[in-house]
């Protein structure tokens, strides 16, 4: 930006220094020629002074009103055309007076450059030129007097000269044009840039708000999704000992007795898990099991216990190569499976349930299978919510947040199969 800055303020001082310059040099040159020419009777060389002077006071005027005065019309072609002529008429009347006025002569380059365009520039060179050899030859009564040829060679060589030193000089200028317009397209695409700049920090904090927002929202889904995990796959565990206990309270035989203590027991037990699970979620740590084993020893215990509660056969097979995953995809993986039986234990009414963990190079997979008497997918539950309430949501949104997936296949009196597949994140690697 501050680069940009100081070339377009570069260009714009010598321009401004060009323009001035153009603008005196004209009348320089004349005052410059007229005195030079006053000077000539010293030298015994004979002058005209009157008509030197009136035709100096009329070129005056000439530039004076179109060169100065109405310097806006240099965009009028033919108006800066009949300019030009007449100056360079002039000049050559000046010449022919008085062969210093070759000096002044020298103008019609610059103002061939300023007022002429395409190929009448090179024709005022030309005529510029050929005024100049006049002067540099002594004037036009020399040439006829018998150096005519020399006057044409001259002339010629002048006009070759002006016309090559004039093709580099538009060159030069139409570069400078160029770099102009670049740095003129520059400043505003840097303006536009600003302006984008300033809308994409607009949109930034417009993100940050909304990222916030999200992030407030997901994490009141984990803490629910943990939640209904823990306490509420607790409690409800606990309720179920509970009711069994209380249906043998009425029975006072031994072994009523026996299972009475037995279901109270496992009540108790859950309430244990459930209150160190809660303290767990509190604090935002992995779930004890994970703390204490590896994630197919956790799986296998949680499925163990599970059966022992329950009094339905669970088995769990490992396959691949069991290794450290993420602390998100095991807890992810732990928590599906924890649901899923809890679901095969609430509705499934299953004699037998099958779990594969299966670690594979990219991915690593849980698959959940009941001989239960399965359900519909898609249709109302009960409560009223699709495909068994937010147990399988919450397992859902769990895959998904991982960029995994959840796949439910049941049908009535057909069983259930759950299968959660998420990326092999290693332990210690990002998400």
């Amino acid at each position: 930006m501050g680069i940009e800055a100081e070339l377009r303020a570069e260009f714009d001082r010598w321009e401004r220094r060009e323009i001035a310059l153009f603008k005196v040099l004209p009348y320089l040159l004349l005052a410059a020629s007229v005195l030079l020419t006053l000077l000539q009777p010293t030298w015994d060389t004979p002058v005209h002074v009157p008509a030197v002077l009136g035709l100096t006071l009329a070129t005056t005027l000439w530039m004076l009103y179109f060169h100065t005065l109405h310097s806006e019309w240099h965009q009028n072609g033919p108006l800066m055309g009949l300019y030009y002529t007449g100056l360079m008429v002039l000049a050559a009347g000046l010449v022919a007076l008085a062969p210093f006025f070759a000096l002044f002569a020298f103008v019609g380059y610059p103002q061939a450059f300023l007022y002429l365009t395409g190929r009448w520039r090179y024709a005022g060179v030309a005529a510029t030129a050929l005024v100049s050899a006049i002067g540099y030859l002594g004037g036009a009564a020399d040439i006829i007097a018998g150096a005519w040829w020399e006057g044409i060679s001259v002339a010629v060589i002048c006009i070759v000269l002006a016309g090559v030193f004039f093709y580099f000089a538009e060159l030069a200028d139409d570069r400078n044009q160029k770099q102009r317009r670049a740095l003129t397209e520059l400043h505003e695409a840097n303006t536009k840039l600003e302006a984008a700049l300033e809308e994409n920090a607009g949109l930034h904090a417009q993100l940050l708000v909304q990222a916030r927002e999200a992030g407030v929202l997901d994490e009141r889904q984990r803490m629910a999704r943990e939640i209904h995990d823990t306490l509420a796959q607790g409690l409800a565990g606990i309720l179920t000992q509970l009711q069994a206990a209380e249906q043998t309270l009425d029975d006072p035989s031994e072994s009523a007795s026996a299972a009475s203590r037995r279901h109270v027991t496992n009540a108790m037990n859950l309430a244990r898990e459930s209150l160190t699970e809660a303290r767990r979620t509190v604090h935002a740590v992995e779930p004890a099991m994970l703390a204490e084993a590896r994630l197919p020893d956790a799986i296998n215990d949680l499925a163990r216990r599970w059966a022992e509660v329950h009094h339905v056969n669970a088995v769990l097979t490992t396959t691949g190569d069991a290794r450290p995953m993420h602390a998100d995809v095991e807890v992810a993986l732990l928590r599906t499976a924890q649901e899923a039986l809890a679901n095969v234990a609430k509705h499934a009414r299953a004699s037998r349930v099958g779990l594969t963990l299966s670690y594979m190079e990219d991915l690593v997979t849980l698959d959940v299978r009941d001989d239960g008497v399965g359900f519909a997918p898609g249709a109302k539950r009960p409560n009223g919510c699709l495909e068994g309430g937010f147990g399988l949501g919450g397992m859902r949104q769990r895959v998904q947040r991982l960029a995994g997936r959840l796949n439910i296949e049941s049908e009535p009196g057909g069983g259930t199969a759950i299968s959660a597949v998420v990326p092999a994140i290693p332990a210690g690697g990002t998400q």
